[in-house]
């Protein structure tokens, strides 16, 4: 056994742990379209009931260490948390410690890749479409500020007012995502940024930064792109935007911080 302690049949170049919230059904499909050779994702869950407000974001967030508990069971070398609103809406550098004690290794939240992103592709003034109620909308508009980017426009497609609505996003098509992308954009944005990670993005990626001629960042696109990049896995991938095709210089969990803040330091 010890010659064969550090194999692994599938993961042998990085094992992703992913926690979701409990109605996401595209992450993951997403995520496994992505992986290259030798990157393996493995997920838990946590609870998410009702419609979207701050008490179920919260409760979310209280269970991200039993998950990240049962995940370091599976020897991941990152944990992710695969929320944006989720990571937003609550404290993200809580999140992230609380993920990382439990497994040891770095951990990753959609909003912090999001940023990370970003900054790799070096704009300031973006786009942004959700599929999100108002308060989490304004709330996204204030977390990138908060970082020094500029939202040139943001519409919400207002779903989460109920559970039904919430599953709902899961079931939008990528031809409505492009339609989207296409009404936020402005002559002065120097990208569009689609948020949610149950929004399925990656067939239209391409197709919308050929058509409006700026880069393109998605939820799950942006949150695998900082996973690779995390665990010091330099691969290019194409088909899905500029970010994953020519972004291949590694990351810090330290850059999904404000800069100056003590977690960043």
């Amino acid at each position: 056994m010890k010659a064969v302690s550090m194999y692994s049949a599938y993961g042998w170049r990085g094992k992703i742990g992913l926690i979701l919230p409990s109605t996401n059904t595209v992450n993951e499909p997403e995520f496994w379209r992505l992986a290259p050779e030798g990157v393996t994702i493995h997920t838990d869950r946590v609870l998410l009931l009702g419609n979207a407000t701050q008490e179920s974001y919260d409760k979310m967030a209280d269970a991200l260490a039993q998950a990240a508990e049962r995940l370091a069971t599976a020897e991941v070398d990152i944990v992710v948390y695969g929320c944006t609103s989720g990571s937003i809406v609550c404290p993200m550098p809580e999140l992230l410690d609380s993920m990382s004690a439990q497994t040891n290794t770095p951990a990753c939240a959609t909003a912090g890749a999001v940023i990370a992103a970003l900054n790799a592709l070096g704009v300031k003034k973006v786009a942004v479409g959700t599929p999100y109620v108002d308060f989490v909308n304004e709330s996204e508009k204030q977390f990138l500020e908060d970082y020094g980017f500029e939202c040139t426009s943001l519409h919400g497609l207002r779903l989460g007012e109920t559970q039904e609505e919430r599953r709902g996003i899961g079931r939008v098509p990528p031809q409505q995502v492009y339609r989207l992308a296409r009404m936020i954009d402005r002559p002065d944005a120097e990208a569009i940024f689609i948020s949610c990670t149950n929004l399925a993005t990656l067939d239209v990626i391409e197709r919308i930064e050929q058509d409006l001629g700026k880069p393109v960042i998605t939820s799950n696109q942006a949150c695998f792109w900082a996973s690779l990049r995390l665990m010091g896995l330099p691969d290019g991938i194409e088909g899905h935007g500029r970010l994953l095709r020519e972004c291949l210089d590694p990351i810090t969990q330290s850059d999904f911080y404000l800069p100056g803040t003590a977690a960043s330091k």
